[in-house]
């Protein structure tokens, strides 16, 4: 496969120092892989950190600043940060309010996470945990005991960031990020492998015309895998999976989210379908976003979240944010 890098070794340090160029307002510590707001820590405000293996972007780095997180650590493709970057983190981003960490349900986030933890509130840091388990596909896959952590971590972070924004306290910031992910639920789709760096080709075997019904975003296997399908008849599908587990009362928010390698004209016809298949099913949609938000390298293919959205939701939801790659309000 062809790619545009130098060697694998240095992938993920090559792209915090571009991310560094690109964005000043950004302070990006290359050697120690993290990346914080320059204004941290703000005075009187929660901080908020998140992290979890690169291949992801613009998950996490991307979604750092005013009204999202206060820092984020990067891992190595697909591999989780380690215990110290989060601590580090922490200790940078804590105004003495306390800091939230925002977690993925993947094995490997959840141990660091948690010891983590442990180390910043040795240095007198208030941490709380929230954990990211929203997708329907799966109960238990390759790299989880329980659901996985996809699309609505995004969901979160907008969230949660917007309620420290306001100068909510810890325990509320936390209360809203739980809320968040109950309210939330994902299913993707693969529609051709993804390939790291490391190896140089897919990380899967995907035969020419099949697809891979409830993959994960680092292409773990999922419910089945099936012949190619219409757009249409995938939104079936991914909707259906989504509603028979959320059963929502009320409006929802909608991701429409790219796997990294599907372009936005093939992203926006299958938003249509997805709200096609909401109005057929007495589902109201009260905001949409599509997009390339949790990605999984080059892979072809999508992920419909669903959060259902009270007022408070919808306000925060609606709040200022400024991020590189999520930005509105300000």
């Amino acid at each position: 496969m062809k790619m545009l890098i130098n060697v694998p070794e240095t992938v993920v340090a090559d792209a915090l120092r571009g991310m560094a160029a690109a964005h000043p307002e950004l302070t990006v510590d290359v050697e120690r892989r993290i990346v914080v707001r320059r204004d941290a820590p703000v005075a009187d405000k929660v901080g908020l950190v998140s992290g979890g293996g690169s291949g992801h972007e613009p998950l996490h780095g991307g979604f750092v600043g005013p009204g999202m997180l206060d820092a984020a650590c990067p891992g190595e493709i697909f591999t989780s940060p380690v215990p110290d970057q989060m601590a580090r983190a922490a200790a940078a981003v804590d105004s003495g309010r306390g800091v939230l960490f925002v977690v993925k349900n993947y094995t490997g986030d959840v141990l660091n996470f948690d010891m983590a933890a442990e180390l910043a509130e040795d240095e007198g840091v208030q941490v709380a945990r929230v954990l990211v388990d929203d997708d329907v596909a799966v109960t238990d896959s390759t790299h989880t005991a329980g659901r996985r952590g996809t699309g609505a971590t995004l969901f979160v972070e907008k969230l949660a960031g917007a309620a420290a924004a306001e100068g909510a306290p810890l325990e509320r910031v936390a209360a809203v990020a739980r809320q968040v992910n109950e309210s939330s639920r994902s299913f993707g789709v693969a529609l051709s492998a993804c390939s790291t760096p490391a190896t140089g080709g897919p990380t899967f075997d995907l035969p020419p015309g099949e697809l891979e019904l409830g993959v994960g975003i680092h292409g773990e296997p999922g419910r089945e895998r099936r012949g190619m399908m219409t757009s249409g008849e995938i939104a079936d599908f991914a909707v259906d999976a989504v509603l028979t587990d959320l059963r929502p009362g009320g409006p929802v928010l909608a991701l429409v989210n790219g796997m990294g390698g599907t372009p936005l004209v093939e992203l926006y016809g299958f938003a249509a379908e997805v709200h096609r298949v909401l109005a057929e099913r007495g589902v109201a949609v009260a905001r949409t976003l599509v997009g390339n938000y949790v990605t999984s390298l080059d892979m072809a293919g999508c992920s419909v979240t669903l959060c259902q959205a009270d007022e408070d939701l919808l306000r925060l939801w609606d709040a200022p944010v400024r991020t590189p790659a999520l930005r509105w309000g300000m």
